[in-house]
């Protein structure tokens, strides 16, 4: 029990932070008439801009070679390393290479795969803050935006295949792979279950922690690169 505990703690672990550098400010739009996928209602919108591929890129590489997903990797491997998980992997620097290495390619393999399919679906994953203000209403704006995403030029919002896809398959890469031959899928499908509650917790983080121009994430050059257009920006 021990020994899955850790790994699923390590996976959610490490698809938590890199969410942190996520921390954009936006509302929904109202939903076009020619939706092909099923529509969620949402907040009020004031604006949306959609994205450049530059700005996906740009977004896409932090999520994923930045320093949030490097430091998740860390933390998890020192997590395995404490609980000896797994134990095939053994102590020591190189027992800890194996499980750091493990944590990242979890994390990249699950951001490669949300941005690659929301690439193929047409789909903005990026992060947009709630404009309203009670706690409430911006809890179900995190909640929702787990498993959407943002589509059409006016941004509607849609449930996001690749958002429910993502976290197993990190996972699921993982335990085939890399892992010792005794994991199987349903291991996987338990690690990506606690993947998925990571990337919950990271949205509540984006929504509720503040991340502006004077936070402590700006103050350590962590924050300035990664961020949505805003309505004073040119899409």
């Amino acid at each position: 029990m021990k020994l899955l505990r850790s790994a699923l703690l390590a996976a959610a672990v490490s698809a938590m932070l890199p969410a942190f550098a996520r921390s954009q400010s936006l509302v929904d739009s109202p939903d076009s008439s020619g939706t092909i996928a099923a529509t969620i209602p949402a907040q009020p919108d004031l604006i949306y801009i959609r994205p450049t591929q530059k700005t996906k890129i740009r977004n896409y590489a932090f999520d994923t070679f930045g320093p949030y997903p490097i430091a998740g990797a860390a933390f998890a491997a020192g997590i395995g390393q404490a609980y000896n998980t797994p134990p095939e992997w053994q102590q020591g620097a190189e027992g800890y290479g194996k499980r750091i290495g493990s944590a990242f390619g979890i994390a990249a393999v699950s951001t490669t795969t949300r941005y690659g399919l929301a690439q193929a679906f047409k789909e903005d994953t990026l992060y947009y803050r709630c404009e309203c203000k009670r706690v409430y209403p911006r809890l179900r704006h995190a909640l929702i935006s787990t498993l959407t995403a943002r589509r059409g030029e006016d941004g509607h919002r849609v449930f996001s295949f690749p958002a429910l896809i993502a976290p197993y398959a990190g996972t699921m890469t993982a335990v085939y792979a890399w892992y010792p031959g005794r994991y199987n899928g349903e291991d996987a499908f338990r690690m990506g279950n606690y993947t998925m509650l990571g990337y919950v917790g990271g949205n509540l983080a984006l929504e509720f922690l503040y991340s502006g121009p004077h936070s402590l994430l700006s103050r350590m050059h962590l924050n300035n690169a990664h961020a949505a257009p805003s309505s004073s920006s040119t899409p």
